[in-house]
C-alpha cells in the first residue's frame, strides 16, 4: 500500500517505521517545510494520508488531501468534531477516518468503559470522576481520549449530562489532566460511593500501540468511503 504522512514528528517517524515493517511504500512526507508537496504526483499517488500534527492545521491538511483525491486517517485531536466536517467530506466525496485514540488496548478499555456506565446507571450513589496523565509536549486538555470516554459514560448514564474541568454538582463529570514527564497517556476512572469506589484503568507503557493503530486503520481504509470509525474497525477485527 502506498501511504503518504502529514507530520513527521516523533508520532510521524513512528508510524513511517512501523509502516515499513508492515511492508508499505512510503511515498510523499509533507512537513511544516515542504507544504508545496500536497500538489506532487508522489502525494496524489497515495492511497491513504494518514495525518498526526496540531489542532491549528489539521483541518486545512484534511481539505488539501480531499482536493487531492487522497483519503485521510487522522489522530490530531482538539480539532473540532467530525460532523463539523461533514460538509467538507461531501463536498469532496472524500474518505475519512478519525478516532481520538488508534490504541486496540485503548479501544478495549472504551469498551469496558460502556459496559461499566451502563451498570452504573443502576446505582446512583456512585459518582464518575477521571483523571487523565499525559506527556509535558500534549498542550490540549482534557485529552481527545478522556473527552471520548467522558461521552461514552453521558450516553450511558441518566444523571450524568457533562463534562467539566472545575468542580461541580452531581450531573456532571469532573475530568482532572496532569502534564508529565514523558508520560504515554494514562486514564483512570473512578466510580465512587460514600462506602466504596471502583477503578478502571488504562497505562499506554509506550507510544508505539497508537502508531501501530493508525496503520491498521489505514490499511482498513483502503477501498472504503465516506467516514470511518474505530468502531467499525474494532467490530470487524472481532468477527
Amino acid at each position: 500500500m502506498k501511504i503518504a504522512l502529514i507530520g513527521h514528528g516523533k508520532m510521524g517517524r513512528m508510524i513511517e517505521n512501523i509502516a515499513r515493517q508492515r511492508g508499505h511504500e512510503i511515498v510523499a512526507i509533507i512537513d511544516v517545510d515542504n507544504q508545496e508537496d500536497f500538489d506532487s504526483d508522489e502525494f496524489r499517488s497515495a492511497d491513504v494520508a494518514i495525518e498526526f500534527t496540531v489542532p491549528s492545521t489539521a483541518v486545512a491538511n484534511y481539505e488539501r488531501a480531499f482536493e487531492r483525491g487522497v483519503p485521510v486517517v487522522s489522530g490530531t485531536t482538539a480539532w473540532g468534531s467530525v460532523d463539523d466536517l461533514r460538509p467538507m467530506i461531501e463536498k469532496y466525496d472524500a474518505t475519512f477516518f478519525w478516532t481520538s485514540n488508534f490504541s486496540v488496548g485503548v479501544n478495549i478499555f472504551f469498551a469496558v468503559n460502556r459496559f461499566l456506565a451502563r451498570i452504573m446507571n443502576h446505582f446512583s450513589q456512585y459518582k464518575p470522576s477521571m483523571l487523565e496523565i499525559h506527556h509535558i509536549h500534549k498542550l490540549d486538555h482534557p485529552s481527545g481520549t478522556a473527552k471520548t470516554l467522558a461521552e461514552e459514560i453521558i450516553d450511558e448514564t441518566a444523571r450524568i449530562d457533562r463534562w467539566t474541568e472545575e468542580p461541580a454538582g452531581d450531573d456532571a463529570m469532573v475530568i482532572e489532566h496532569r502534564r508529565e514527564g514523558e508520560v504515554p497517556g494514562t486514564h483512570i476512572i473512578n466510580w465512587k460511593s460514600p462506602v466504596d469506589t471502583i477503578t478502571i484503568e488504562h497505562e499506554a507503557n509506550s507510544r508505539e500501540g497508537f502508531a501501530l493503530g493508525a496503520v491498521i486503520a489505514a490499511e482498513y481504509t483502503k477501498g472504503r468511503h465516506g467516514i470511518i470509525t474505530m468502531e467499525q474497525l474494532m467490530g470487524d477485527l472481532l468477527k
